[in-house]
């Protein structure tokens, strides 16, 4: 599967430090990994809880945080691998700078954020984990990276495609590309981290 930034509408290329950085960090990349896809499965359940009333919202959703959540499950055993313990969940400025754009006070329009800013996140996981299967040296996480790149690919278009079953296609195609002009001014303010997906 070619994933490219055209492919996931991203503006903005990972800095080519991160990934040198991430290599040599690789036990912290993949604490903070962890705790990204618990994460993930989190804000699907969020909207779930949120939107109950959303048939094909729930039915599309729910076998997602199961796989969220399989994902979780399959970094710990990495961890594991490596006698590395979990430890606490770190900041993640990333997604904390995203979750302030989410429009307040209209419904619809919290609504449609909610679902394109988890899209964005799936998109930049995407790119982070093709850039980790194509660098690491470890070949049994490079194949790890690349199954991941796939799934978070197929994640990203299911955000849009919800967004776009419940809220005018205009509007959606207008809120995302606000949200990745967004996205890569946030990405210009954060210095490349190694010890973080994001």
């Amino acid at each position: 599967m070619a994933t490219s930034l055209t492919t996931l509408g991203l503006e903005l290329p990972t800095d080519p430090r991160w990934t040198n950085i991430a290599a040599m960090q690789i036990g912290d990349v993949l604490i903070d990994h962890a705790y990204c896809e618990q994460k993930a499965a989190s804000s699907c359940i969020s909207l779930i809880v949120h939107y109950p009333d959303k048939a094909l919202l729930v039915e599309t959703l729910t076998p997602i945080v199961a796989e969220e959540w399989g994902h979780f499950q399959r970094v710990l055993k990495e961890l594991k691998k490596r006698n590395i313990p979990l430890g606490r969940q770190r900041k993640d400025e990333y997604v904390n700078q995203l979750m302030q754009l989410i429009t307040k006070g209209d419904q619809e329009k919290m609504f449609l954020d909610r679902l394109l800013i988890c899209g964005l996140i799936e998109a930049r996981s995407c790119e982070r984990f093709k850039l980790l299967s194509e660098n690491l040296e470890d070949e049994s996480l490079q194949k790890f990276y690349r199954e991941l790149m796939i799934s978070e690919a197929g994640h990203y278009r299911t955000f849009l495609e919800l967004a776009e079953t419940y809220v005018a296609h205009d509007k959606v195609r207008s809120r995302w590309k606000e949200l990745l002009h967004a996205e890569a001014a946030i990405m210009n303010t954060l210095s490349p981290r190694g010890d973080r997906i994001h």
